[in-house]
């Protein structure tokens, strides 16, 4: 069988790096790079950067990532479901709910692959997390909490810290515990004088009980990356930042410090970090986006996916602006 035609939109700090992921990826050919601003990483090596994505398309592409600017996700992805194109862009699916949906539509209409990059569910220390949340180690599960925080990326220009990372937590919330969001609360904060927020927090509960929370920022000197499922039998740590994962048992030893033995909660017990393979999360995304446009099993985030997400990322939005709890 043929590899499949690969084309890229935008080569920024993400684009360049699906550049290389895609040059060497099994089953795939990367043939055409377009971007309006150039080749700012010098990742184009043999090609050609063209101009846009007219050009893209005229290269014959079977498949296609987009990595530009949110707002420019609809116009790219419905050019490219207009001609056939199956679709990955980065997340967030897009600038507004309206032109997700004409995404998700359109992409249904002609059958085709329409993915999102929450390249978080494809963290080698989160998917070990689900793989051992399935199989029952950790019990019931209670709460998932989230903290993403660290300084302002300067390449941030059109959404603020909500959609551009909250996204995430969202979103792995939601895939690790197998449950949409019922309702959200948040609230934000606008410190760098930009129009969008660079703080906010996050509670809410999703419809099988489970409390989630996030904390993320771009107001944080030190970058931090941390998923923590507490439930009945303990808590997991992951830390995507490494890709590690550690396991905090509840204790069984009786204790004997009697200021501490006098609650009546649980106590603490062995901790385990695990070893496993550490695979690098885009590979394994760009792999699954790979398996589905090859009508393959693949875990890949659909479009429809990406826009619940979204939606619960809007209503956290305006639970801020509000000031009141927001029910999906």
């Amino acid at each position: 069988m043929s590899a499949l035609r690969a084309g890229l939109l935008g080569v920024g700090m993400m684009g360049r790096h699906h550049a290389r992921v895609l040059r060497e990826l099994d089953g795939v050919e990367l043939v055409a790079i377009a971007d309006p601003a150039g080749d700012p990483h010098g990742v184009a090596g043999d090609l050609p950067i063209l101009a846009g994505i007219e050009e893209l398309i005229n290269a014959g592409i079977d498949i296609a990532v987009v990595a530009v600017p949110t707002r420019f996700h609809e116009g790219a992805a419905l050019r490219l479901a207009d001609t056939g194109v199956h679709t990955l862009v980065e997340k967030p699916i897009a600038e507004t709910l309206d032109a997700g949906r004409r995404m998700v539509e359109a992409f249904d209409r002609k059958r085709l692959v329409g993915a999102v990059g929450h390249i978080e569910r494809f963290n080698p220390a989160l998917q070990e997390l689900r793989r051992r949340l399935e199989a029952g180690e950790l019990g019931n599960v209670f709460q998932i909490a989230t903290r993403r925080q660290g300084p302002f990326p300067s390449r941030i220009a059109d959404v603020g810290v909500a959609k551009d990372l909250a996204s995430h937590d969202i979103d792995l919330a939601s895939w690790v515990a197998q449950s949409d969001y019922a309702s959200v609360f948040a609230q934000t904060t606008f410190k760098s004088g930009r129009e969008h927020e660079d703080m906010i927090a996050v509670t809410g509960r999703l419809k099988s009980g489970v409390i989630a929370n996030h904390l993320v920022n771009w107001l944080s000197p030190m970058k931090e990356r941390v998923t923590i499922v507490t439930g009945e039998r303990g808590a997991f740590v992951a830390d995507t930042s490494t890709g590690d994962l550690t396991f905090y048992a509840n204790g069984t030893i009786p204790l004997e410090w009697e200021s501490v033995s006098s609650f009546r909660g649980v106590s603490e017990g062995d901790v385990t970090r695990y070893a496993f393979a550490k695979r690098e999360p885009l590979r394994v995304e760009l792999e699954a986006f790979r398996d589905a446009v090859l009508g393959l099993e693949s875990d890949v985030v659909t479009m429809a996916q990406g826009l619940r997400t979204l939606t619960v990322v809007e209503a956290a939005l305006d639970s801020a602006r509000a000031g009141q709890s927001v029910a999906l």
